[in-house]
């Protein structure tokens, strides 16, 4: 049974002071099985979060992958280079005051991934290599022998193979029909 204590400011019944300390220490295992449930509740969505970043992490990288090993496929499939002699007749001015026409060999590239003026280098796109016109000069390149011709975007420096006067793109080559030989003798004419 309860006893009653008491002391001169403050009486306890001990009895019910253990029935009230019972009633406390559940109701603060309660709010700790609930802080353990919101706690595990948050680290299981963590969890989950930090696994779709590592999804499209390893997607970003084998589509990367992918993208590189087209790449090396393009690149692979024409590696020809023939040395001629060169015939050139344009001077080493700027752009604006050539006016004569160049002759001489062409050649294409596939390889490299950055160009001189620091782009991209796409086999995609109509661009060329040329040793002294300026970035961005436009040139029709006419293909001598077919008489097709292409107008391409200097943003290179080269050919580095004595004798050719221009390195264009896998795609100009392709169009001018000149991917099969490797070279073609070419007439430049700068556009703009």
């Amino acid at each position: 049974m309860s006893s009653i204590g008491c002391t001169s400011t403050s009486c306890v019944d001990v009895g019910r002071t253990q029935f009230e300390a019972r009633s406390i220490t559940a109701e603060r295992a309660g709010k700790f099985i609930r802080l353990l449930a919101v706690t595990l509740g948050a680290a299981s969505l963590a969890a989950c979060a930090q696994s779709s970043v590592v999804t499209q992490k390893a997607e970003l990288r084998t589509s990367r992958q992918a993208s590189l090993d087209q790449d090396r496929t393009t690149s692979s499939m024409i590696k020809r280079r023939v040395a001629s002699v060169r015939k050139h007749t344009a001077s080493r001015r700027n752009a604006g005051s050539i006016k004569t026409n160049s002759h001489g060999i062409a050649s294409f590239y596939t390889e490299g991934t950055k160009t001189a003026s620091g782009e991209k280098f796409n086999t995609l796109e109509m661009t060329a290599a040329h040793p002294t016109l300026p970035f961005g000069t436009k040139l029709r390149v006419t293909n001598l022998a077919s008489g097709r011709s292409v107008t391409v975007r200097v943003n290179d420096r080269g050919p580095y193979v004595q004798g050719r006067i221009v390195d264009v793109s896998y795609s100009a080559a392709d169009a001018l029909g000149m991917v099969g030989k490797g070279v073609a003798k070419v007439k430049l004419d700068v556009v703009q």
